[in-house]
């Protein structure tokens, strides 16, 4: 059992968020188990297709056995009925790309981590009120790090994570580091199409390194 703090104390510390779907399950795994060896401690699968529910099963078993320092989450929920079929499958943390407040009073019942996605200040407010640990910023690219900068004061003591077109750079990841949030949620700007139907774990390794790097010298300058 990985509590609602721990989780979210190993997102602020990684200040990254990997997520991704994919609907072969072995693929998936290796995916998994290559950003375990790059540093990951946390990573977000999404809730992308029919076979999700499935390959996530797989994922937490693995994980528990082989990498058990890892947390797992699972993101794109919706409703309910998917919030407690994966807290069944073993999440470790639910992300959703909306603020729907049933979902997340069933995540605080179970103790758990709930990051509901908002792109409003109204949608921020309701969330923080009921309690969101996190809140993230999507679709982080039409928001920008001057959304950012702009409510930050609004909601003092709130941690922000924007999703959606981060880009490996550091221009990029510096600008939204500066506006104030916690992390950067990261999908097919670290794990492409490419990568996931070439098996290419090796420059999935290299990039997760790469981005490492850039947000640890981000947060010392």
């Amino acid at each position: 059992m990985k509590t609602k703090q721990e989780t979210l104390k190993v997102i602020t510390e990684q200040a990254l968020l990997p997520l991704f779907f994919y609907e072969d399950a072995d693929v998936s795994l290796e995916v998994v188990r290559t950003l375990y060896r790059a540093g990951v401690r946390v990573i977000e699968y999404t809730n992308r297709g029919p076979a999700a529910l499935e390959n996530f099963k797989l994922l937490t078993e693995v994980a528990n056995r082989e990498m058990p320092e890892l947390h797992v989450g699972i993101g794109t929920i919706k409703n309910t009925r998917q919030a407690s079929d994966f807290l069944d499958a073993g999440a470790h943390f639910i992300v959703c790309p909306v603020v729907d407040l049933e979902i997340g009073k069933l995540v605080h019942e179970a103790g758990l981590l709930w990051i509901p996605g908002c792109f409003s200040p109204t949608e921020i407010n309701l969330a923080s009120q009921n309690g969101a640990g996190l809140i993230k910023l999507f679709p982080a690219n039409l928001l920008g790090p001057a959304f950012m900068s702009s409510i930050k004061d609004l909601f003092p003591g709130q941690l922000f994570i924007p999703t959606g077109g981060v880009e490996i750079e550091a221009d990029n990841i510096s600008s939204w580091f500066k506006s104030g949030v916690c992390g950067v949620g990261m999908g097919s700007k670290l794990i492409s199409k490419d990568i996931l139907m070439n098996n290419d774990y090796d420059t999935l390794f290299t990039l997760t390194e790469k981005t490492f790097k850039i947000i640890s010298e981000t947060r010392l300058s």
